[in-house]
């Protein structure tokens, strides 16, 4: 390479900084119409640099720029399941959200206006939650999911559906309660009508829900219309009601009973499914969040995500449309005027779209008639003046895994991409090995500066997707299903191999990092292999045991599949936990914690490092406060970066370009 320094592998300067994970960055999510007004289009922004808050945009499509709706102080987050989402929903131009500080539910009219508490202030702090709600088309009511703690006794906290009044009176009225969870409640056009999905322990929401339709009038829940669902043989989500034109509507879900989630037509006579858009690809993503749709319906057209290992497609009407964004979140139905949507000429979907060569940023699609695509970034990404070199592709790797190396694995292999650098001839570059959360999760196909971050230092990634990840149908995502802690720690070392006998990384410097479900991955191929010469989890499972014992009423049987009932598979998970296995840790860790995690405590992560420190294997650790599941704050996620790597150079003998950061390592 004409010009490039001749450096060893892992210590390339680079450009990307850790300050550029987070400087101007915007986390854009839950892209969303407004129900009357369907030219204003709204989606919500986290933003690390402002403390990880979250604000809520608008723009008009009309005409306009895109202004921040929220008030400055407001952070938009509900903790129902702790994980969120849905924190928000538009109507008739207001806004109504949840705001972090309580959890209360406000209505907002303009973005110079005070924000309306709609609900009472709860007998504890944060006690009663709101997300994933719906305006009534009369404007009276907001129908939504309601979560209530008792705090002081510690009892499961209650999921139920109800209706909020709109007016300021703080009235709430529960509406269904016959399950132990729900989401997604949404009200026909008409107002005649809910749909919504429920579900029941030890089942996620990934596993078997079923989908209820009622007669719905003034806050009250009218004869049952139909349930579909409920034999535990498939996962319903994403329900909505579709405009036909006049004054028709017809119901939508997702469902997964053919093995991929294909989106569907709801027959209301006789429950059954008829396929709108259907293939080897999964419309719908798992709902760890509330307030996700990857699906838009037209009087005349059908748009919908056809997520595939290549990355994801909108296809509409069937076809699919050449665009530059390979990772879509959310996709929302339209209008750039105000004339009636059965009299486009042309029809509008926006999205929340990220692809290699740019982060997420709001999309707006226009098709005509004739096929034609107009697509326009709303709010565009930030730009990053950064050497198109840096920013590669990943190559798609399939290889053999298991114990009897007769089942196939997946990951996204990026090699080191540096166009200033070159290592010297015959080195190869260390590979480091991510294991997604989740686990029900995947690897995400679209830029990620946290992965250039080390390309562009020398250091090869390969983001797996194990055995029980999304994107590969049903079948693969229940494969982990009482193999947690084996399987997925088979496919991670399978992929180091894969990469190190082709010849691509050096099979003597093998890391691996993971977080929450990921962290219990890396601990556990620590403990029960040498494969890898250093480890990082953040907020790492290390007892099963415990987690089982003390998380949160979203996850609390999460583990009847991956693992096995407790406490009847007690032994099992006495024999899963990488706690109980310290004499087989050998390999230096770094360990990351939140303070405030609810849903890995911070005690999961303070008793490994006790009993390595306790062995004398190399380890460090950071807490961080006020950060809960995930680090928002932008002066944490720059810390945990610059620490992951100056741990894995000092380690693994490698000095990378960047200041070294201070960082206390016991037993180096």
């Amino acid at each position: 390479m004409s010009g490039a320094r001749v450096l060893p592998y892992g210590e390339w300067p680079s450009p990307v900084s850790a300050d550029h994970l987070v400087r101007g960055a915007a986390g854009i999510s839950e892209v969303i119409a407004d129900p009357r007004h369907p030219w204003l289009l709204w989606w919500a922004e986290s933003r690390p640099d402002e403390a990880g808050r979250t604000a809520v945009m608008r723009c008009d499509l009309r005409g306009g720029d895109p202004e921040e709706f929220t008030p400055p102080d407001a952070d938009v987050r509900t903790r129902v399941h702790e994980y969120g989402g849905g924190a928000w929903w538009p109507h008739d131009g207001s806004l109504y959200y949840a705001d972090s500080a309580d959890q209360r539910l406000r209505r907002i009219d303009g973005p110079d206006q005070q924000p309306r508490l709609l609900t009472g202030e709860p007998p504890e702090p944060a006690a009663w939650r709101y997300a994933d709600g719906r305006v009534t088309p009369d404007g009276r009511w907001s129908v939504c999911v309601q979560e209530l703690h008792d705090l002081s006794s510690g009892a499961e906290p209650t999921n139920r559906l109800a209706a909020v009044a709109c007016d300021g009176s703080q009235r709430v009225v529960a509406l269904w309660s016959d399950a132990d969870f729900v989401m997604t409640p949404r009200v026909s056009p008409d107002g005649s009508k809910l749909a919504w999905i429920s579900w029941d322990h030890p089942d996620m929401p990934w596993d078997a829900t079923r989908l209820h339709v009622h007669e719905f009038d003034e806050a009250r829940l009218g004869a049952e219309l139909l349930v579909v669902g409920g034999g535990g043989d498939r996962s319903l989500c994403e329900p909505g009601w579709a405009e036909t034109g006049g004054a028709g509507s017809r119901l939508m879900v997702c469902s997964d009973h053919e093995d991929w989630w294909g989106l569907y037509e709801v027959c209301l006579d006789s429950g059954s499914l008829l396929p709108a858009v259907t293939g080897d690809f999964d419309v719908a993503t798992p709902p760890w969040v509330f307030g996700m749709q990857r699906w838009a319906a037209f009087p005349t057209a059908v748009a919908a995500v056809a997520g595939m290992a290549s990355g994801d497609k909108i296809l509409l009407n069937g076809r699919a449309l050449d665009l530059p964004d390979s990772s879509i979140s959310s996709l929302v139905a339209a209008r750039d005027s105000d004339t009636g949507s059965d009299r486009q000429e042309t029809a509008v979907v926006a999205y929340a779209g990220a692809g290699y060569r740019h982060e997420v940023e709001v999309v707006v699609l226009r098709v005509d008639r004739d096929g034609a695509v107009g697509r326009e970034a709303l709010r565009p990404s930030r730009p990053l003046d950064f050497d198109a070199g840096l920013l590669t592709e990943p190559e798609a790797i399939t290889f053999v895994t298991g114990p009897a190396g007769d089942e196939t694995a997946h990951a996204l292999y990026y090699s080191p991409a540096n166009p200033a650098c070159a290592a010297p001839p015959g080195d190869l570059p260390p590979l480091l090995v991510t294991a997604h959360g989740g686990p029900t999760a995947a690897a995400r196909r679209q830029l990620q500066l946290g992965i250039i971050y080390w390309t562009s230092r020398g250091i090869a990634v390969a983001d797996v997707d194990y055995r029980g990840s999304t994107g590969y149908g049903r079948s693969y995502r229940r494969s982990l299903e009482g193999a947690w802690g084996v399987s997925d720690v088979q496919d991670c070392l399978a992929a180091a191999r894969f990469l190190a006998d082709r010849g691509d990384v050096d099979p003597d410097r093998l890391m691996i990092r993971g977080g929450s479900a990921g962290g219990f991955t890396v601990l556990s191929a620590l403990a029960f292999h040498d494969t890898f010469a250093a480890g990082a989890s953040r907020y790492g499972i290390a007892d099963l045991e415990a987690l089982a014992a003390d998380t949160h009423k979203f996850e609390s049987r999460y583990l009847d599949r991956l693992v096995g009932p407790y406490p009847q598979a007690a032994e099992l998970y006495r024999a899963r936990s990488p706690i109980h296995h310290i004499d087989g840790f050998d390999a230096p860790m770094i360990v990351l914690q939140g303070d405030q995690d609810e849903i890995v405590p911070p005690s999961q992560s303070e008793m490994i490092v006790k009993a390595l420190k306790a062995k004398g294997v190399p380890v460090a650790y950071l807490l961080f406060e006020g950060e809960q599941h995930g680090f928002r704050k932008a002066d944490n996620i720059v810390a945990a970066q610059q620490a992951e790597l100056a741990f894995f150079g000092r380690v693994l003998g490698f000095t990378p370009a960047d200041a070294s950061v201070d960082l206390e390592i016991s037993g180096l």
